[in-house]
């Protein structure tokens, strides 16, 4: 009989426990049916959207191969664009081609072809626009800190400085450069501000050396 009591005491307990789990399961099926946007806060959070920023410019002479539409086909490349300046077959002009990098979530990167932006009648005008969103400027940045390698009895020195846009990049260096820097918090470095044709204020920073 006494066995039999405690087994009653243990059939009520898993009895209870059931109760709160299917109590619990209830509530938050309902709250889940509420807020749809819940589940997927946790995913979206973990998948960042990618990041797209300007990579570089540059112009080039070209002709106007064809016509289709209201656009010009380039020759080379078969590139198009609108023609706003109402050219002809067989017209010169000069283009400016841009760049894009795309980050994704996982960091990795990847660089888009050359793709025509806009289009010139004179060199001059094409060099001013490019002077404006390709700007080089030195400034002092961040020095996250100096190393060095050896391999069969050579020594390499880097320094590893973080660029105002946010990442870290590494560079190779003298050994003058690596005692010098050994102590600092902060370098001087010559950097190429490329922007964004649509939104002048978005930019990619580049390093193109250390500032003397």
């Amino acid at each position: 009989m006494k066995h039999e009591g405690l087994s009653g005491k243990i059939l009520k307990l898993i009895g209870i426990i059931a109760i709160i789990w299917l109590f619990v399961w209830v509530c938050q099926t309902i709250y889940s049916k509420a807020n749809p946007e819940s589940k997927s806060v946790a995913s979206r959070a973990e998948t960042a959207a990618p990041a797209t920023v300007p990579w570089d410019y540059q112009i080039q002479e070209a002709k106007v191969g064809s016509i289709d539409g209201g656009d010009l086909i380039l020759a080379p490349g078969n590139g198009r664009i609108s023609n706003d300046q109402n050219l002809a077959v067989g017209d010169s002009l000069w283009v400016m081609d841009y760049k894009q990098a795309t980050t994704d979530a996982d960091g990795k990167s990847t660089v888009s072809d050359w793709n025509p932006i806009k289009t010139f009648k004179t060199k001059e005008d094409a060099e001013k626009d490019l002077s404006e969103l390709k700007v080089e400027i030195k400034t002092d940045v961040k020095l996250i800190g100096v190393y060095k390698t050896e391999q069969s009895g050579k020594f390499r020195y880097f320094a590893v400085v973080e660029l105002p846009t946010g990442q870290a990049v590494k560079q190779p260096i003298t050994e003058a450069n690596y005692k010098d820097f050994k102590n600092k918090k902060e370098v001087g470095v010559v950097l190429e501000e490329v922007h964004d044709y649509n939104n002048y204020d978005e930019s990619m920073a580049k390093f193109r050396g250390w500032a003397q």
